[in-house]
């Protein structure tokens, strides 16, 4: 059996990008990360990628209007790749509806926030400033909306005040970085499937 490749997409320290190889990444299979592609140079996630010997790319947005271009560049990487799935972890660009159409049902997207509460920036603060009992994580499926793609899977995280955001966030990160392996698992093994009455879900066969 041929392996499951993922990509992986990145903008900065990549974090789950570690947790993603440490926990799921075996090249030759069952699931292999076979590329991390950046929006920045800079990124200190493209190390992580090329210690493991995971192929890397940039593509950095030069000027304005040029996103189409490009999201077709990055796509084309993906797909000369053999992409089975494409991970949005900590990738800050937007993604054009070209794109998204182009890879639909195989891009997902880690969030802190229990979605649909608190979707976009600022997650963790508006949580807080709302004074929020609780927040946490969700895994979804990347569609055309602001993380209202399909949910695979979320955790709850509870809160406490007075709260301090550096925490919250160290927090969330230890959920992410297992949350996001375990949702790669399940989709690798075929063990998430659209949900036949509701276009907007997902079925999830979380069991061990």
């Amino acid at each position: 059996m041929s392996a499951f490749r993922v990509a992986v997409l990145i903008s900065g320290a990549g974090t789950n990008l570690q947790a993603l190889l440490d926990q799921v990444h075996s090249p030759g299979g069952p699931i292999e990360i076979v590329g991390v592609a950046s929006s920045r140079a800079q990124a200190r996630g493209l190390e992580r990628a090329q210690r493991a010997g995971v192929e890397t790319a940039v593509f950095e947005l030069q000027r304005r209007g040029e996103r189409a271009e490009r999201d077709l560049a990055l796509g084309d990487w993906l797909e000369a790749l053999g992409v089975d799935l494409i991970v949005l972890a900590g990738f800050m660009e937007l993604l054009g509806a070209d794109f998204i159409g182009r890879f639909a049902g195989r891009m997902i997207n880690v969030h802190p926030s229990l979605l649909p509460a608190f979707p976009g920036l600022r997650a963790i603060e508006r949580a807080v400033e709302q004074g929020a009992k609780f927040t946490g994580v969700t895994v979804h499926f990347v569609d055309e909306g602001v993380d209202t793609g399909p949910i695979v899977l979320q955790e709850p995280l509870e809160l406490s005040y007075p709260a301090r955001i550096a925490e919250i966030e160290e927090r969330l990160h230890g959920v992410e970085h297992r949350l996001l392996p375990r949702a790669v698992r399940l989709i690798a093994a075929g063990r998430v499937r659209p949900d036949p009455t509701n276009p907007r879900a997902v079925l999830v066969d979380d069991g061990d």
